[in-house]
């Protein structure tokens, strides 16, 4: 049997990439490694199967897309705003940066001085994927250093749609009918505000709107049908009507819909594939990597990976050091931009169609973006061991809402208390429970909707990661009197409950389960009880149907 070459792609894409991903994780290495060791294999500069190069770029596209709708579902315009002054002097000065010492390179390379500007242009912008999987694998994103990182993102693809319409003019392809460079730029410029504008006026209204009239109609399927919709769909309309590229579009989509109250169930509807597909973005990158070039210039491939590891990290930490904010935040933001990605293609293809310089400089961009991913991790890494791993994961006092920096600081001195991890709909439950029946309460919670939930309802709120022994110790665990542990996630639920039980044998610890295997684990580490949902439902179903025999 032939599968034809969007199967064939999609699957020796995927298949691969877990048995890759799945050795990198046994070596103790980043399942990323695994990944684009994966899409080089396949790639047609190795010999055996050979995938659709174009196919895989375009199916990494739509992970791209459902990465930044989920990372706008966590953001709000207020949070965008209130980043502003960081952001976006910040991301101006380090692409500017960048931009200056690729085109030094090139000149060094003999390139003309367009070619140079576009190197070094690509050389200047991070992957959204890669920064996003650190900043979540970190929990970082809804911290005030995720934020800026995030809105330092959006800065560079706005610039970057900026410069895909302007790099043809400049370089004398004619232009948009023969309109002169600034026209075109107001023009650009015109269409990312109408975008913005429609959006928060039209998009504001239509989008929760729609998603609660699906919810209503009871049906999981059409409610997980309708986010993608809304993702891509908005996706693809920001690129044709409006010219902004893809994924600034589905993250305007995600920022919308996050004032709804369906918000959190939409992020989980759409979670198993945005990584699925931004697994295959890690691939698609492999595929493209042409490997000899490291043997043919391998002193050009160093100084192509100093300027993205280095000088951009450089640039990025003396903005944010100088701008007034703590080293820790600069480390981050530093290690988040060392590394490039999707536009950088986009440009490297562009450079070469426009004949601004030739497949040696795709290639250079291409083996920069492989070693700098491959390297991100290290190099967050090497920024905790300089800032301390406590500090460089966990919440700061800079990182926290001004209402909770009290809060966090300072350990409850509470004792006999209940103690709720994760302030959901289940947490919420028990929390407004204690609350009518007058007795205080200790919420450890890292969202900040959430957060502002526990307050409203009169309870302590120790803002951070539960698993982080430090959350335990400010909820003063071994002096309380009930644990309940109300957040979905097995493993860190089993790691909270190892941890309190170790500070107070005595303590009674309430797990949340959804299977027979969770319900085993949670017991092996600790759990003085555990409810499984289903079968209290089947219970309640039973308990009334003897009450009406």
């Amino acid at each position: 049997m032939h599968l034809g070459p969007l199967l064939a792609t999609l699957v020796g894409g995927l298949v691969l990439a877990f048995i890759f991903g799945a050795l990198a994780h046994k070596a103790k290495l980043s399942p990323l490694v695994g990944y684009l060791l994966a899409g080089v294999i396949i790639g047609p500069y190795t010999p055996g199967f050979v995938a659709d190069t174009s196919l895989g770029m375009e199916l990494s596209e739509i992970g791209v897309i459902l990465l930044m709708f989920g990372v706008g579902l966590h953001f709000s315009f207020k949070d965008l705003m209130s980043v502003r002054r960081i952001a976006l002097p910040g991301a101006v000065v380090q692409i500017a940066a960048a931009t200056i010492m690729g085109m030094g390179l090139a000149h060094f390379l003999g390139w003309s001085l367009v070619g140079g500007f576009v190197f070094g242009l690509s050389l200047s912008v991070a992957s959204t994927v890669v920064l996003l999987r650190a900043l979540q694998e970190r929990r970082l994103v809804d911290t005030e250093r995720g934020r800026i990182a995030v809105g330092w993102l959006i800065v560079e693809d706005v610039a970057m749609v900026l410069a895909l319409v302007l790099i043809p003019a400049i370089a004398g392809s004619g232009g948009e009918d023969g309109f002169s460079v600034p026209v075109i730029l107001g023009i650009t410029l015109l269409k990312v505000v109408a975008f913005g504008v429609f959006m928060m006026v039209v998009g504001r209204r239509v989008i929760p709107a729609l998603l609660h009239w699906v919810a209503h109609t009871g049906s999981r399927e059409l409610f997980s049908l309708s986010v993608l919709a809304i993702a891509l769909g908005v996706a693809f309309c920001a690129a044709t009507l409006f010219g902004v590229s893809f994924a600034l579009g589905a993250f305007f989509a995600g920022m919308i819909l996050a004032e709804s109250t369906l918000s959190h169930r939409a992020a989980e509807e759409s979670l198993p594939l945005r990584d699925a597909f931004a697994v295959l973005f890690f691939v698609s990158v492999g595929m493209l990597f042409d490997w000899r070039i490291v043997m043919q210039a391998p002193i050009a491939v160093a100084a192509t990976l100093g300027i993205i590891i280095v000088g951009k990290s450089i640039a990025a930490y003396l903005v944010v050091r100088m701008l007034g904010h703590k080293r820790t935040t600069a480390l981050t933001i530093s290690a988040s931009l060392a590394q490039i990605g999707e536009f950088s293609f986009i440009l490297a293809g562009l450079g070469v169609t426009l004949d601004l310089f030739g497949n040696e400089g795709r290639d250079l961009i291409l083996a920069g973006a492989i070693f700098s991913i491959l390297a991100n991790p290290f190099i967050f890494s090497i920024c905790e061991r300089i800032a301390g791993r406590e500090k460089f994961n966990a919440v700061e006092e800079k990182d926290m809402d001004p209402r909770t920096k009290e809060i966090e600081v300072a350990d409850t001195s509470l004792s006999g208390h209940p103690v709720i991890v994760g302030y959901g709909r289940v947490g919420r439950m028990i929390g407004e429970r204690f609350k009518a029946l007058g007795q205080p309460f200790v919420v450890i919670e890292d969202r900040d909707r959430a957060a502002d939930a526990a307050r409203a309802d009169g309870g302590f709120v120790v803002f951070a990661n539960a698993a982080n022994p430090r959350a335990l110790q400010a909820a003063n665990v071994k002096d309380a009197k009930w644990l309940f542990v109300a957040i979905p996630q097995s493993f860190e639920a089993g790691q909270v409950v190892m941890q309190a039980r170790e500070a107070s044998p005595a303590l009674q610890i309430i797990a949340r389960s959804h299977s027979d295997d969770e319900t085993t684990h949670l017991m092996k580490c600790g759990a003085t009880e555990t409810i499984m949902g289903e079968r209290e439902i089947a219970k309640g179903m039973l308990a009334l149907s003897v009450g009406m025999a």
